[in-house]
């Protein structure tokens, strides 16, 4: 469940204002590059801002695309991971992509696996970091707790190995989805539908190349779920980033474009 807007502490904050964020079709993403796909899903906390450093190091080579997921956006009975699902489904349709590289985090995970395995031929590779779909910490029945800042400021850090990632304008903005009853409301039934939603059966059928990436001290999708994925899917490899929480493409950006660039390479993507 990646929250928005965080740097690592080596690199310099990227102004978010210089990626376009494109409306057409009843969809909302930000495209760059030309080339092979890169399709990348962001979590429940997510957005755009999450990947500023894969988009920076890779559109040069790939055509890097976001959709902005409608987490709060949906009629109530399809704000699931299922309707999360069709909404990709579509955008991809939309756009005419015949197969795509997935790259997703935490909830954006769980649906490119659901995605992958409904439409393994449109699916060239998938990558995974931090993802939900086989175990993630419950957030249990004090989740949100309305007005309670202390408490989502703390729930907030813990997405990260270095807590000081978890600014004030991160925390606020958490704080004010939660804070929103209709947006409350969706982020629990989306959360409650990925934990309904296991897909420890399905996953082995997983035939693409899978990397997996994932942080040392992830306490959300701790490692040991990164080590069953790797059991699970033929072909996976995984790499554990030591010092790293939830979120590895923001806290280790440059490992982290170092591990895919190989993976994507060895696999001639």
């Amino acid at each position: 469940m990646t929250s928005v807007g965080m740097t690592s502490d080596s690199m310099t904050q990227v102004d978010m204002k210089q990626y376009t964020i494109k409306e057409e079709g009843g969809f909302r993403y930000h495209e760059s590059g030309e080339g092979e796909v890169l399709l990348l899903l962001h979590g429940l906390f997510g957005a755009l801002s999450n990947f500023q450093f894969l988009i920076n190091h890779f559109s040069a080579s790939y055509k890097v695309c976001i959709p902005i997921l409608p987490l709060f956006d949906l009629p109530k009975e399809t704000t699931s991971v299922v309707g999360l699902l069709k909404h990709v489904e579509d955008f991809i349709e939309y756009k005419g992509y015949d197969r795509v590289i997935l790259i997703g985090n935490s909830l954006g995970g769980h649906i490119a696996q659901l995605y992958a395995l409904e439409h393994p031929l449109k699916t060239k590779a998938l990558v995974l970091t931090a993802s939900s779909g086989l175990f993630e910490e419950s957030l249990g029945n004090t989740y949100p707790r309305k007005g309670d800042y202390e408490f989502i400021r703390e729930r907030t850090a813990k997405t990260f190995y270095n807590p000081a990632m978890a600014t004030k304008e991160l925390v606020d903005e958490v704080f004010d989805i939660v804070n929103n009853r209709e947006k409350a409301l969706s982020v629990l039934y989306i959360a409650k539908s990925a934990m309904r939603h296991n897909l420890r059966e399905e996953v082995v059928n997983l035939k693409m190349p899978v990397l997996l990436i994932w942080g040392g001290t992830d306490h959300i999708t701790p490692p040991f779920v990164g080590e069953e994925y790797k059991q699970l899917i033929p072909q996976a490899e995984l790499h554990i980033l030591e010092n790293c929480g939830h979120a590895p493409m923001m806290e280790e950006p440059e490992r982290f474009n170092e591990l895919l660039a190989q993976f994507l390479q060895h696999n001639k993507l």
